[in-house]
């Protein structure tokens, strides 16, 4: 909790101190992704030019806007597929189709965040993105434990419920609608109620999408560094597919800024 406090300040202190975050957070979760990929697979994924493109990929966005980081991802999938030709020749595509998965996976999505912060009130914009993907996980959960009885997608999540889905939807529109009024500049209640309706698709969408991955790799969590709930990307499920969603509305709503 206190943690995630200093890391929300750094967003009005010091913006650079929050892009090294993510930066940090774009490297763990890359180690824990190739790391169960080569366990459980025996897929090579080459981490040592996805965690320095991942990095970069961060920066540049933060950087150079929405043409940095595309740059930096290009050239991170070709430092992938270069990388990955220093070792014999069994297993290449299959390695460095892995690689190029996670290096848009998990860095590309997450420099839609450090693009957030660029506007003028990109602490405020990021802060809400945090907010509602929270907010949309918390009432899936707790309408979902409650009330839940149909099954989502009971082949791939079990613990996921309609009704749940439907707690997402609900306390993500009135957390939107809250957000955009109060936070975002130039921001109205309606289109809140529309980000927050996004933000619950997108979050359930990448919760299903690493349970999917997970349940191909034979593993309940991505990692163990966070004691009792699992790795950080079992933490960047959610939030990762949810960035760019956030970003482009926002842009379409009240600009760049």
């Amino acid at each position: 909790m206190a943690l995630g406090a200093v890391i929300v300040a750094s967003l009005f202190i010091v913006k650079a101190v929050f892009i090294g975050v993510i930066a940090v957070a774009v490297v763990v979760g890359l180690w824990e992704l190739t790391s169960r990929l080569e366990e459980r697979k025996g897929i090579k994924a080459p981490l040592v030019p996805l965690a320095v493109g991942g990095a970069a990929m961060v920066v540049a966005g933060y950087v150079r806007g929405a043409e940095g980081a595309w740059v930096a991802m290009a050239l991170t999938a070709l430092a992938v597929l270069v990388w990955r030709m220093t070792e014999p020749p069994d297993g290449y595509l299959k390695d460095v189709t892995a690689g190029v998965f996670a290096a848009f996976y998990v860095p590309f999505l997450a420099t839609f965040v450090a693009l957030m912060l660029t506007a003028d009130d990109g602490a405020q914009r990021v802060l809400t993105f945090l907010l509602l993907t929270v907010v949309s996980d918390t009432g899936a959960y707790a309408i979902g434990w409650r009330f839940g009885k149909h099954k989502l997608a009971p082949r791939i999540s079990p613990g996921k419920t309609r009704e749940g889905l439907l707690g997402a939807v609900t306390f993500a529109m009135a957390g939107g609608a809250l957000c955009m009024e109060f936070l975002i500049d130039g921001g109205t209640w309606w289109q809140g109620l529309l980000i927050g309706l996004a933000v619950a698709a997108s979050a359930t969408l990448g919760d299903l999408g690493e349970s999917m991955i997970k349940r191909d790799l034979g593993i309940k969590d991505m990692g163990t560094l966070l004691p009792g709930h699992g790795g950080i990307m079992d933490r960047l499920d959610s939030l990762l597919p949810t960035a760019p969603v956030v970003w482009l509305l926002l842009v379409i709503f009240v600009g760049s800024g």
